[in-house]
């Protein structure tokens, strides 16, 4: 080899030499950022792990956290995981036992929840279902869930979880609202008033009773106003007070007025409205309620009409009492003065006989006069003519001892103070008088007492006369009360003195009765109102 080779080798060589040198000084420099590389994916896994763990950590203790109970199950609603909420809620503990959430719902729901999944499937997430389920305790309840799928990293779905919420108390609620509802529309549609829901003017709603009242249907009421059924000239008064109640000062007010049926005809109904408000105080709609008194107001009137033509026979019936009074007590008089001087001019010609029979006729005038003041005392007994002022009962059972004659053997006696009350005096001077009268001849024991007591109700005074006279047949109770019935000598009775009692007593609103007892005397019991 000559020395131009050699040359040319060693310059070979040191290339070769510089070349290998720069390849290790490359590499070393290469491993070293490699091994940094190494060092930092280290630290960054090391850190990745501990914020997974973290993450883990947080995640279960969200999931375990959740105060309303949560659920994760498979695609066939196996329960794959749930939190203590859930456990306590369904009574189940997945950890333990297996636990198919399709089993527990009722089978009322079971189609509506398959159809729910099916859209959970197609959408991904299900919001809003409700369905019925049973716990572990054989209760039931109701639920309302919202849930979404889970998908692997292929975005198959492979679970799906949810969040239960229960809804039983509000669902009862619902129920008991809606049965409630349902029982106020068959009131209102059964109710014999008319009712109506009113806005703006406008019918929006009426049950039965105001459509055939008005012989409108549904379609033709939501057509029409209030107007369109009110009689024009009642419209003003009307109008007046729906303003008032548009603008806060009246809530409801009531009505009498006329409404035009759908034939033409009328009716006159008292009609009351409601307002029903918002929160704002705004009359949202008004609650219409009418009562059809167009009978009623015809009774009224035919009342009325019966009433006076009442008063006017009444008053003609005393005119012609007085009249006939007065006609018939004219021919007594001059029986009985014919009857005197009879006695008078002839006793000395008449023997015994003829002197009775005259007696006899005298009696019998004086009987007959005091049937006609009888008959004409019943006659005046009325509610118009009575002067009411503060009477003392005491003073009048006083004066009457002073008037009337009362046997030697009886005594009239007052049981306790009786009470001073505003009434007719002359009215109930005749009322005691009359059953005094007839107590003190009826009693034939030697010691005869007629007492009189009162006691005090809440509405009325009582007031009772005991007698220890002959009693009255039970027959007689009711019979004595009308007029021209007596009980024994009917010589020595009219049978009207029992019968203006009954009189007076209905005219204070009161009762009248009594106890009595053969050999062992009657008690009168009365009421008079306060």
């Amino acid at each position: 080899m000559d020395n131009k080779e050699v040359i040319l080798l060693r310059k070979a060589l040191d290339r070769q030499k510089k070349a290998r040198v720069q390849a290790e000084k490359i590499l070393e420099r290469k491993s070293k950022d490699l091994y940094d590389v190494t060092l930092h994916l280290k630290h960054a896994n090391s850190k990745l792990e501990n914020l997974l763990s973290e993450k883990t950590s947080e995640l279960d203790g969200v999931f375990i956290n959740i105060i309303d109970p949560y659920v994760v199950m498979d695609l066939a609603f196996n329960v794959i995981n749930m939190n203590l909420s859930a456990k306590e809620f369904l009574g189940y503990d997945h950890t333990k036992e297996t636990i198919n959430l399709e089993k527990l719902v009722h089978k009322d729901y079971m189609e509506y929840t398959i159809s729910s999944f099916r859209s959970l499937l197609e959408l991904g997430t299900l919001k809003n279902y409700k369905a019925k389920i049973y716990v572990k305790d054989g209760s039931e309840k109701y639920v309302q869930i919202n849930c979404s799928l889970i998908y692997n990293k292929e975005h198959q779905p492979i679970a799906a979880q949810g969040i239960i919420r229960d809804v039983t108390r509000e669902m009862e609620i619902s129920h008991l609202l809606t049965e409630q509802k349902r029982q106020l529309d068959i009131i209102i549609e059964n109710s014999p008033l008319s009712i109506a829901l009113v806005v703006a003017n406008k019918i929006v709603k009426a049950n039965n009773t105001f459509k055939n009242l008005l012989g409108y249907s549904d379609a033709e009421l939501k057509k029409l106003c209030l107007k369109d059924i009110s009689f024009p000239e009642e419209r003003e008064e009307s109008n007046k007070l729906m303003t008032l109640m548009e603008s806060g000062k009246l809530d409801n007010f009531s009505i009498t007025k006329h409404y035009v049926r759908k034939d033409g005809t009328s009716l006159l109904a008292k009609t009351s409205i409601n307002a029903v408000r918002d929160e704002q105080g705004v009359v949202e709609y008004q609650v219409a309620m009418i009562e059809d008194i167009t009978e009623q107001r015809n009774l009224e009137l035919q009342k009325e009409k019966l009433m006076k033509e009442l008063e006017a026979s009444n008053q003609g019936l005393q005119e012609y009492a007085h009249i006939v009074s007065h006609d018939l007590k004219s021919p007594l008089r001059s029986l009985s003065a014919l009857a005197t001087w009879l006695n008078e001019d002839y006793k000395e010609v008449l023997d015994d006989n003829g002197v009775f029979n005259l007696q006899m006729m005298q009696e019998r005038i004086e009987g007959m006069d005091k049937l006609i003041d009888g008959i004409l005392k019943y006659s005046s007994i009325t509610a118009e003519n009575l002067e009411y002022s503060l009477v003392d009962f005491n003073k009048i059972i006083h004066d009457i001892r002073e008037i009337i004659f009362i046997p030697k053997h009886v005594n009239v006696i007052i049981m306790n103070t009786l009470p001073t009350i505003n009434a007719d005096k002359t009215k109930i001077h005749q009322l005691f008088q009359n059953i005094i009268s007839n107590a003190v001849v009826n009693i034939e024991k030697e010691e005869g007492v007629v007492a009189i007591s009162s006691l005090e109700t809440d509405s009325h005074w009582q007031f009772s006369v005991k007698d220890n006279g002959k009693g009255i047949p039970k027959e007689y109770h009711e019979k004595i009360f009308k007029i021209f019935q007596s009980v024994g000598d009917k010589e020595r009775s009219t049978g009207i003195g029992l019968s203006i009692v009954k009189k007076i007593v209905d005219l204070y609103e009161g009762e009248i009765w009594l106890d009595s007892a053969i050999d062992e005397g009657t008690t009168f019991h009365f009421t008079i109102k306060k």
